[in-house]
């Protein structure tokens, strides 16, 4: 699985230095199992139809889509409140 990233997620990343670590662990057990339960992988819907939600802790979020059917493109990370507000 390939991985790239937007500069809005990379800017998010970069606002919430506390998570580095929670992320880095996500995005590698999302590149071994895009669909691991504890990523509770899962499509959205309203302003972000056709992409998919992973979790990266209990309130933040990672956003992203396939671009192809391994390479996924990761957009925005936030809490879920501000994510889907």
């Amino acid at each position: 699985m390939r991985i790239l990233f937007h500069k809005k997620f990379k800017k998010q990343v970069a606002k919430y230095p506390f998570l580095k670590i929670q992320i880095d662990e996500r995005i590698i057990l999302f590149m071994n199992d895009p669909f691991h339960p504890l990523l509770n992988n899962h499509p959205l819907t309203g302003k972000w139809i056709g992409y998919r939600s992973v979790n990266i802790t209990g309130d933040y979020r990672a956003i992203y889509e396939f671009v192809k059917e391994d390479v996924a493109f990761f957009v925005d990370m936030d809490t879920h409140s501000n994510l889907y507000q």
